[in-house]
């Protein structure tokens, strides 16, 4: 007989509302929070959004990105983000790294001079390095990237609204969305409290937690869905207790699979991937969370159709509900 693994026993019956007051209103004070530490404190831009200069290096040697920080830490150019390239169309004597440095305060880019001292510096760890290309991004650039990864999020969750609008009915729409919103302000917020560099990286990061997050929330509306039709008297409390608790073990099962690989990278993938796996690892968190007391916590508030067997009266509901 093969042995199978639950962390989660097959029949639970967990009162997932039995402290809604708390854990509801509770998310809604901790986004609340959230959106007013980022107003006060701000985030702690990247290069990508404050401006800076791109270095890209060669050499004959291996790349020793600890060495090439230790050397350009003395010259006081804050922050400096040092990744090395890899490409299988490199030779084998060939190394490449980038160099990236913000934006000087008052200037437009780095200077030649400041250029130059980078370059020196790095020649004292390897006299066989060269420099093949330097890049500024300027402000007005780097502004305009800010505006476009807002609009990547919101163009997300828009889409994501409308699918499951489309998908289930109106009312799951904004419990999804809502739920969405607590995750990426929860997200944000975390960043701001903390002050971690806030990159491109990072918004790839609320767009994959916002996949993640609306996949574990479509799984427990499916089974919602599926007893609304089965038990057409019981109360819609119940039913979404009772929808939780059937796709528990699902739910805990891919979060904690993907927690222990996110956790792994977070401990072992260095300091490059570190900010967007720290921010993966908690909006799985949140996610899950939401998922499991927000979400239904707001269809339950909204009120849903019952009995999917009769024709729409336009009470609620969609004229696309049904759609499979």
């Amino acid at each position: 007989m093969a042995y199978r693994l639950k962390l989660v026993p097959e029949k639970t019956n967990i009162d997932f509302f039995r402290w809604a007051w708390l854990t509801f209103w509770g998310s809604v004070a901790m986004v609340v929070a959230a959106i007013l530490l980022t107003v006060v404190m701000g985030l702690n831009f990247g290069i990508d959004f404050k401006g800076g200069t791109t270095i890209r290096t060669e050499s004959t040697k291996a790349v020793d990105v600890g060495a090439y920080r230790a050397a350009v830490a003395p010259l006081g150019l804050g922050d400096v983000s040092i990744t090395e390239v890899f490409d299988p169309t490199f030779r084998e004597d060939q190394h490449v790294a980038m160099l990236r440095i913000q934006a000087q305060e008052g200037a437009e880019a780095i200077t030649p001079e400041v250029i130059a001292k980078v370059e020196g510096a790095l020649q004292t760890v390897d006299p066989s390095i060269t420099f093949p290309s330097v890049e500024s991004v300027g402000p007005k650039v780097s502004g305009e990237l800010i505006k476009t990864a807002v609009l990547s999020v919101l163009a997300g969750t828009a889409a994501i609204c409308v699918y499951i609008w489309l998908r289930f009915e109106w009312q799951f729409a904004i419990g999804a969305v809502v739920a969405l919103v607590h995750d990426i302000a929860l997200t944000i917020g975390i960043f701001s409290l903390f002050q971690l560099k806030f990159d491109l990286t990072i918004i790839a990061a609320l767009l994959t937690i916002l996949g993640y997050s609306i996949n574990d929330t479509v799984v427990v509306f499916d089974r919602l869905r599926e007893n609304l039709i089965k038990y057409k008297t019981t109360p819609l409390r119940d039913l979404c207790n009772l929808s939780v608790n059937e796709t528990l073990s699902r739910t805990v099962m891919t979060s904690g699979t993907t927690l222990i690989a996110l956790i792994a990278l977070l401990i072992f993938g260095g300091d490059v991937i570190r900010g967007f796996v720290f921010a993966m690892t908690w909006g799985v968190i949140v996610g899950t969370y939401s998922s499991v007391y927000v979400a239904k916590n707001v269809v339950l508030m909204l009120g849903v159709k019952r009995d999917w067997s009769k024709k729409d009266d336009g009470a609620a509901g969609t004229q696309f509900a049904n759609v499979k």
